[in-house]
């Protein structure tokens, strides 16, 4: 090698060797940097256990794992029972940090039980309160479980945030349950109305909402918010208000199976399985078994259980698994007797949670306003309906058809237009849209002895007189399509007797949704279940 070319390969080594060093440097210095950044961080952060000598050491700071260890005696007190009443008394509540807003040497926090909120506030004093203690506060994350001590105080003016606005507590004790980690949104977000969100549009705001998939991807959190917390109240209601009033009326309560051999409504919306080598079918409802239980004399029988239906409409109002409230009796003479339970049945339901449910129903209208539900009894005939619509401009309404999303609501705008109720029954169906089981009318079998019910211009309820001979049954079947095979034991039961019966299913979330006006059934099912969503 040249002296040359000696002389050009060091240059170029030794640019070489300052470039490494000039990136191990910057690297170095960002390391230094990230490990400053982390020191910082850890100083920085609220603490969760006090210092030895903090002087309300024995207030604050996260307990340790609950795990059954002890029963110390102590006695929370509901948040919703907060009041007036208790004002210049100690308490203990637990609930989940709502929301915390930290100020100076003190801290205000929302406190949330199930729908009841309280604010709690915390002054740094050094004797019940410390510096330390409010940090801590500010610190816990959003929907924390904490338990919190302190005197119930009158606040200087009624706290409009909160539901018990006429009190509030003044913190000594603040402790952690169980931290929460970081959330896929704010349950604040979550809570808000639509009501509030257009308002803060008009002056120019965006405020920030949570879309429903988003919502039921984290369920778990969504029915935190103190509107869902208010649906599934209501909806225990509704299954309570119907046990009791059904009860008080002579019925007694059945549980069905739901692995069955065919389908029990007819049709392709069933949910077919393997069962042991055999074809087996997720019931449609009870309504086999609980007609084989009238042949049984058990004469009024009702089911609260799941119904299954492979239907693939994606709609507001539809789902594929949802729970029926299901009835069956025995009649004498027309399936009238029938239509007067089902009256009496929802004026006691209607009753009730006007009555029992009052801070449910307004805890729901906090978020998703709702006029109050008109009702009374009233029943019109399939005809009847058909004719309000043509009169109404539908000339070209089939009188022979079902109604379909848009003919049930406009019939049931001229229903309340015309005689004041969001309730009524419309009876006497077409034989064509009704199922196997259905008795035909009597004086023309074009119609049936059946009847939807419907809330705010939505079916809630379908039903009918059944079908109590075993040869007009098994012909009906056959009619429909249905391989008597897979329903020879529901037909034989019919062969030894059989009382005249009727009955009706009820679809629980729909009532409920269309009850409080909402506008999507998915609010009201728990964890739904519709042709796009199996979990969670």
């Amino acid at each position: 090698m040249s002296a040359t070319e000696e002389a050009l390969a060091k240059e170029l080594a030794d640019k070489a060797a300052i470039k490494a060093a000039k990136k191990a440097e910057k690297e170095a210095k960002e390391a230094a940097k990230a490990e400053r950044a982390a020191q910082r961080g850890v100083k920085q952060a609220a603490p969760t256990q006090p210092d030895a000598d903090d002087p309300c050491a024995s207030r604050w700071g996260d307990y340790p794992m609950v795990q059954s260890t002890e029963v110390t005696g102590r006695k929370w007190t509901p948040v919703d029972k907060l009041t007036p009443d208790l004002i210049g008394q100690e308490v203990l509540v637990r609930g989940r940090l709502y929301t915390v807003r930290g100020k100076g040497k003190s801290a205000f926090l929302m406190i949330r039980q199930r729908t009841a909120t309280v604010q709690a506030v915390m002054f740094a004093d050094e004797e019940t309160v410390s510096k330390g203690m409010v940090k801590y506060a500010c610190g816990v994350p959003k929907e924390s479980i904490v338990d919190v001590g302190g005197v119930v105080v009158a606040p200087a003016a009624p706290v409009e945030s909160a539901t018990q606005q006429d009190v509030e507590l003044q913190v000594n004790l603040l402790r952690v349950v169980s931290r929460a980690a970081a959330l896929p949104f704010e349950l604040t977000d979550a809570a808000r109305s639509e009501a509030e969100v257009a308002a803060a549009a008009e002056r120019g705001e965006v405020l920030v909402t949570v879309s429903q998939d988003v919502r039921l991807d984290n369920r778990a959190l969504d029915l935190r918010t103190p509107a869902n917390q208010a649906i599934f109240r209501l909806q225990s209601g509704v299954c309570q208000l119907f046990r009791e009033a059904l009860l008080g009326q002579g019925f007694m309560e059945i549980h069905t199976p739901k692995l069955i051999a065919g389908a029990s409504e007819g049709g392709a919306a069933v949910f077919r399985f393997d069962y042991m080598g055999r074809p087996g079918c997720l019931a449609q409802s009870p309504q086999l078994y609980k007609q084989m239980a009238i042949c049984a004399d058990m004469d009024r029988v009702f089911e609260i259980g799941p119904v299954f239906r492979a239907e693939n409409s994606y709609t507001h109002r539809h789902l594929c698994e949802f729970t029926g409230l299901d009835f069956e009796m025995a009649i004498y003479e027309h399936y009238s007797e029938v239509m007067d339970v089902i009256e009496r049945l929802f004026m006691a339901i209607f009753d009730g949670l006007a009555t029992r449910y009052a801070p449910e129903l307004a805890a729901v209208a906090a978020q998703y306003p709702f006029e109050p539900i008109a009702a009374k009894p009233l029943r019109l005939t399939f005809a009847e309906g058909i004719q309000m619509l043509r009169d109404d401009g539908l000339t070209d309404v089939d009188p022979l058809g079902d109604l379909n999303t848009e003919l049930e609501r406009r019939l049931g705008r001229l229903v309340r237009e015309k005689h004041g109720t969001d309730f009524y029954i419309l009876h006497r169906y077409p034989a064509a849209v009704r199922p196997f089981y259905t008795m035909p009318c009597p004086d023309d079998p074009t119609y049936s002895n059946s009847f939807d019910v419907f809330i705010r211009g939505e079916e809630i309820i379908s039903g009918a007189q059944r079908v109590h001979d075993a040869d007009l049954l098994a012909a009906r079947a056959s009619a429909c399509g249905i391989p008597l095979e897979t329903i020879q034991a529901y037909i034989d039961s019919f062969k030894l007797g059989a009382s005249p019966h009727g009955g009706c299913g009820v679809g629980l979330e729909r009532v409920v949704m269309l009850y409080a006006g909402l506008n999507n059934i998915r609010k009201t099912s728990l964890f739904p279940r519709d042709p796009k969503r199996l979990e969670p």
